[in-house]
C-alpha cells in the first residue's frame, strides 16, 4: 500500500509538470559566498559548499531551519520533537559541538553546550539564503568549525509590506506570525514576531515558542550600517530527551538573544567588515516537571565580542586578515561561575595563476584562550578550473574545538564532566570536483579526518554514568556527492536535488562498549527533493531521506508539500512522514508518525 501511494504521488508530479508558465531562478554563478574574509563567487570557491537559496526555502517541505537542513546531504539534524524543537546539528559525522553557526557572519556558538546551537535559528521568512561550508574551517572561522560551518544570511532588501501567517495541524499545533518590512529613502527595516504552541505528539512533549527578530539597515545610500536583534524563548516538555527513555517528566526552558552591529567599508583596494555583538543564553532544566526541589539546573551565559575582517586586493591577489576578540561568562548552579577571554587572529592569501585557472589560498588561525594554551591552525585550499564549468579542488587543514562548560563541569545522576579535558584536534583533508552548467550542478568529494583527543561521553558498563573523555584517536573517511538538475517545461522551472553521503569511523586502540555521540554518526545517507510547479497557482515539493547508522538501524522518511497561490494569498498543506515510518533520530526518542500542518499566509502591500 505504501508503494502504491508513493507511485501515485510521483505520477501526479510528473503528469502535471506539463502545464507551466515562467518563473526566474537565481543562477548559482550569481551568488557570492560571504561567510569568509575573501568574498568568492560560488563557482570559483575551492571548498565543498551548499547554498540553500531563497527559492529553495520558500518551496521546501520545512517551515523551520532544523527541518530544512535535514534535506541536504552530509548534514545530520537529530531532532527530539516536531517543529524544530530541541535538535542537534552534525556535519560529516562530527558531534553537535563541532559545527559552528553564524548569522550574517556573527558567531552564535553557546559556551554551555552545543545542544543549544539550533535554539538560535531565526524565522525562515527573514532568511535570504543559507551557506553550508563543509570540511575543516578553523583557519577561516576559528574554533567550533571542526567539521564545518553554517552561515545564515538574512534578507538585505525588503519591500514595504506586512505578511500575516497562521497555521494549525496535528497535535493541536498552531502558529501565528507577523512579518513586516519598511523601505525608506535612506534606511530599511524588517521585523518578525511569532508564537508557536503544541500539545505534543506524546506525553510531555508540549511546547510554547516565542520569537522576535528585528533587522535595520541605515545609511543605505552610503556606507550601510546593519543592526540585528533577535530574542527566542522556548518552553517544552522533554520526555526522555536527555536521560533514559523511562524518565518521562523532564522539562526545559531556554532563551537565546543576539544583538549585532556591522558594516562594510570599501576604500581603495581595501574592504573592511567590522562587527560588534552580544549574545546571551539562558537554560533552565527540571528533571521532574514542576518539582525543582528534586533536581534543577539554571545556566546563564553571555558573550561580548568585536571582530574586524579586512580584504586587500593587490597584484599578488587578495589578502584576508582578521581578528576576533570575545569575552565569555557563565553563571550556573551546576557548572559554577567561570569566564574566558578568547582572541583569534586570521591571515590568508588567495593567489590566482595561469589566467586565473589555478587558485591557491594558504592561511592560518592563531588562537589564545585564557584557560587553554595558545594554538596555531594552518590550512590551504587549492583549485584548478579545467574550463568555465568544471573545477577540481582540494583542501587540507588543522581544526580544533575547546571543551564546553558542560564537557568540563557538568554533574548529574547520569552524567559526569571532566575538568581535565584537552581541546579536540584534527587534521582534515578533502579532494573534490564540481561541475556547473545551465541545467545541472554536480559536486563530489572524498574526505578524511584524523581526530585526536576527541571528546565523547562514554561508559564501560550500561549501569555506569556517562563520563566525558578524550578518546585516543578517531579517523573518519567518507564520500559525498550532490546533484541538482534544473529544467524548464512550458516556462515553469523544475528542480531535482539528489545527494548521497557515506561515512566510516574507526576508533584507534580504543575499546568502548557505549558511546553517546561521536561514534553513532551516519553510515549511509540519501536525500532527494523534487520541486515542481504546474498550472499558474499550484506548486508542490516532495522530499525523501534515508539514513543508516553504524549500528545498523535505518529509516526512510517522505514529506510532501502542496501550495496554492493567488495574488497575495498563499495556502499550504505540509504532510510529514506520510508513510508513518517508526524511527528515532537520537537518544531513543521516537519521532511522530504521519502528521499535517496547514498554513495560510496573506501579504498586505
Amino acid at each position: 500500500m505504501k508503494h502504491y501511494y508513493l507511485t501515485l504521488i510521483f505520477l501526479y508530479l510528473g503528469s502535471n509538470v506539463l502545464f507551466s508558465q515562467e518563473n526566474k531562478v537565481e543562477s548559482l554563478n550569481e551568488i557570492t559566498i560571504t561567510s569568509s574574509r575573501i568574498d568568492v563567487p560560488f563557482d570559483k570557491d575551492s571548498r565543498t559548499i551548499i547554498v540553500i537559496s531563497r527559492e529553495d526555502i520558500q518551496s521546501s517541505t520545512a517551515n523551520n531551519v532544523a527541518d530544512l537542513l535535514q534535506q541536504f546531504t552530509g548534514v545530520d539534524v537529530r531532532r527530539r520533537g516536531i517543529d524544530g524543537m530541541q535538535s542537534d546539528l552534525y556535519i560529516r559525522g562530527g558531534s553537535f559541538d563541532q559545527t559552528l553557526v553564524l548569522i550574517d557572519g556573527i558567531k552564535t556558538e553557546n559556551p554551555q553546550t552545543g545542544h543549544h546551537t539550533m535554539n538560535m535559528m531565526i524565522p525562515i521568512e527573514n532568511i535570504e539564503r543559507i551557506e553550508i561550508v563543509k570540511g575543516p574551517a578553523a583557519r577561516v572561522f576559528g574554533q567550533n568549525a571542526f567539521t564545518g560551518a553554517i552561515n545564515i544570511v538574512t534578507k538585505k532588501n525588503v519591500a514595504t509590506q506586512i505578511k500575516g501567517e497562521v497555521s494549525y495541524g496535528s497535535f493541536h499545533t498552531g502558529n501565528i506570525a507577523l512579518t513586516g518590512g519598511l523601505n525608506l529613502k535612506k534606511s530599511s527595516h524588517q521585523i518578525n514576531i511569532s508564537r508557536n504552541v503544541s500539545d505534543g505528539y506524546r506525553y510531555n512533549t508540549d511546547f510554547e515558542n516565542k520569537s522576535v527578530f528585528v533587522k535595520s539597515k541605515f545609511n543605505t545610500t552610503g556606507t550601510p550600517i546593519d543592526v540585528i536583534a533577535t530574542f527566542m524563548e522556548r518552553k517544552f516538555g522533554a520526555n526522555g530527551f536527555y536521560a533514559s527513555p523511562s524518565f518521562k517528566d523532564q522539562y526545559e526552558e531556554t532563551q537565546s538573544s543576539l544583538i549585532g552591529v556591522s558594516t562594510n567599508i570599501s576604500k581603495s583596494n581595501f574592504n573592511f567588515k567590522p562587527k560588534l555583538y552580544w549574545k546571551r543564553g539562558q537554560d533552565m532544566y527540571e528533571f521532574v516537571r514542576g518539582k525543582p526541589e528534586i533536581y534543577r539546573n539554571l545556566h546563564i551565559t553571555n558573550k561580548v565580542g568585536v571582530a574586524m575582517d579586512v580584504a586587500y586586493n593587490s597584484s599578488l591577489g587578495t589578502t584576508g586578515m582578521g581578528i576576533d576578540i570575545a569575552k565569555v561568562y557563565i553563571v550556573s548552579n551546576n557548572l559554577g561561575d567561570h569566564d574566558r577571554t578568547m582572541v583569534t587572529g586570521f591571515l590568508e592569501q588567495r593567489i590566482q595563476l595561469f589566467n586565473d585557472k589555478l587558485d591557491i589560498t594558504p592561511g592560518v588561525a592563531l588562537t589564545y584562550y585564557s584557560d587553554f594554551d595558545f594554538h596555531a591552525f594552518p590550512g590551504i585550499d587549492l583549485g584548478y578550473s579545467l574550463n568555465n564549468q568544471f573545477k577540481l579542488y582540494g583542501n587540507m587543514g588543522y581544526t580544533y574545538r575547546i571543551p564546553t562548560y558542560t564537557d568540563l563541569y557538568y554533574s548529574s545522576p547520569t552524567t559526569e564532566g571532566n575538568a581535565n579535558l584537552n581541546p579536540e584536534k584534527a587534521l582534515a583533508e578533502e579532494i573534490g570536483a564540481k561541475f556547473i552548467s545551465k541545467h545541472i550542478t554536480v559536486n563530489t568529494a572524498l574526505f578524511y579526518r584524523d581526530a585526536k583527543d576527541l571528546i565523547d561521553y562514554v561508559k564501560i558498563n550500561e549501569e555506569d554514568k556517562w563520563q566525558a573523555e578524550n578518546l585516543a584517536q578517531v579517523t573518519t573517511k567518507g564520500f559525498e556527492t550532490e546533484i541538482q538538475y534544473r529544467l524548464t517545461l512550458l516556462n515553469y522551472p523544475q528542480k531535482l536535488n539528489m545527494g548521497y553521503t557515506f561515512l566510516e569511523d574507526d576508533v584507534v586502540k580504543q575499546d568502548i562498549p557505549f558511546s553517546r555521540y561521536s561514534l553513532n554518526s551516519i553510515k549511509h545517507q540519501v536525500t532527494a527533493n523534487l520541486d515542481s510547479q504546474f498550472f499558474k497557482y499550484l506548486r508542490q515539493n516532495i522530499a525523501f531521506r534515508f539514513v543508516e547508522r553504524p549500528d545498523g538501524t535505518s529509516y526512510n522518511v517522505v514529506d510532501f508539500r502542496l501550495t496554492a497561490m493567488y495574488k497575495n494569498l498563499e495556502i499550504s498543506g505540509m504532510f510529514n512522514n506520510i508513510f508513518s515510518t517508526e524511527y528515532a533520530e537520537t537518544n531513543l526518542v521516537p519521532m511522530p508518525k504521519s502528521n499535517v500542518l496547514f498554513v495560510l499566509k496573506y501579504t498586505f502591500k
